[in-house]
């Protein structure tokens, strides 16, 4: 039995996504669409899959039928040989109480461990982007004989207040841990950056029980980096794992450490447009490490009119086009669009990203948006181009990003 068949990965998926509002009114954080054919948890299933470790268990809770449906239609393994990714609602097998923080969503599906018998348990977030080869990480976590690594990656010192800040020796064990302080501890040869948790985690499996166990008798909020990380570096051997250090085939040197948590509209808008720049940060094109997502049985995207004298012509620039999208006559810039998007005749979308069977009419105009499922925008509408009348009527991100809901009828 190979390393990789001994590891048993569990995706934290039940994250409510507040901040991420209004595109999480009604799904869970990870099943927010990005990329054009994607969800957001894809991200890290694609991760494991791609690194060779096959054994997955998605902890879902907050309105997570988006998110179950997703991963029941999208994600199907070898049953034969013992492959799988599964999705687990909360089962109140503690008791009749909801996942009370991280570590307790861990705690309340213990079963899962006893019944796989994992020599090694990687605990990750279900909601960031980047790509990762887990098992160099695993590699480095057996090397040094921890107990628990922590993925780290270096943040400005004025944003790591949003993280959980690791503090390493000359070796990279751990000697501090404080979840999102007031005043991070600089790293000491980048005084301008601060060492952040990624939120990745990998427990040999013994240790990892015995501190969930102990952690569920104490009274805390049962979060991973505030009770259980935070006290385990003082009594365990605790390692940081350099993510800058990780290297995937085809991978280009400016995508080297690129990781990006989307926990708010400004950061999900900025995110998607690093995907299509000329030269993305964030490559979905390498054929050696291929981002799955569902697949849609859909035709080809198709461009129509090429009336030039009339600037009647179906044209996309610099944007990614999903299939089944039809831009009939309109022009897109830097822009995103979902399966089945129509764009009309003479109408502009600029720097923004369009959702599943959202339909522009002719002559609207829109600028800097997310416009989520389904969404009708009507002949001449505006977007994005009068920031008083849009706050009136949409959310508006303090980066100036309009979003509009599912299902908004706009008139």
């Amino acid at each position: 039995m190979s390393v990789a068949d001994r590891v048993l990965a569990m995706i934290l998926a039940g994250g409510e996504g507040t901040r991420l509002y209004p595109l999480t009114k009604e799904r869970a954080k990870p099943a927010v669409p990005f990329g054009g054919r994607y969800r957001i948890v894809d991200f890290v299933l694609n991760n494991f899959i791609n690194s060779g470790f096959f054994k997955i268990k998605v902890l879902t809770q907050f309105k997570s039928d988006s998110l179950n449906t997703h991963l029941a239609r999208t994600w199907h393994l070898e049953p034969a040989l013992n492959q799988y990714v599964d999705s687990v609602p909360p089962q109140m097998r503690k008791g009749p109480i909801w996942f009370r923080g991280s570590a307790d969503a861990v705690y309340q599906n213990l079963n899962l461990i006893f019944d796989e018998e994992p020599q090694h348990v990687c605990v990750f977030g279900g909601d960031h982007i980047y790509k990762m080869d887990v098992r160099q990480m695993l590699d480095f976590h057996i090397a040094r004989n921890a107990d628990l690594t922590i993925a780290g990656i270096p943040v400005p010192v004025r944003e790591a207040t949003k993280f959980g800040v690791i503090e390493v020796d000359s070796s990279w064990r751990v000697i501090g841990f404080e979840e999102k302080p007031e005043r991070p501890k600089p790293i000491p040869d980048l005084p301008e950056y601060a060492l952040g948790s990624m939120g990745n985690y990998i427990f040999n499996t013994d240790i990892l029980i015995e501190e969930l166990e102990e952690d569920a008798l104490r009274d805390s909020i049962h979060d991973f980096g505030k009770n259980i990380v935070s006290k385990m570096f003082s009594h365990r051997e605790v390692h940081c794992y350099d993510f800058a250090s990780n290297l995937i085939p085809g991978m280009e040197p400016r995508e080297r450490g690129y990781w990006r948590d989307v926990g708010d509209i400004d950061t999900y808008w900025a995110t998607s447009m690093d995907l299509v720049s000329v030269s993305p940060v964030f490559n979905l094109y390498n054929p050696l490490w291929p981002i799955r997502g569902m697949t849609l049985n859909l035709p080809p995207a198709k461009f129509i009119f090429a009336d030039r004298r009339k600037g009647r012509m179906g044209i996309a620039t610099d944007s990614m086009v999903s299939e089944g999208c039809i831009i009939s006559g309109g022009h897109i810039d830097r822009s995103i669009l979902f399966p089945k998007v129509r764009v009309g005749s003479y109408a502009r979308v600029d720097e923004s990203i369009l959702m599943d069977g959202v339909q522009v009419d002719r002559y609207a105009m829109i600028r800097r948006a997310i416009i989520d499922k389904g969404v009708m925008v009507p002949p001449h509408y505006e977007i994005g181009y009068n920031a008083e009348d849009d706050a009136k009527k949409f959310y508006v991100s303090d980066g100036g990003v309009v979003v509009i809901c599912k299902g908004t009828i706009l008139e």
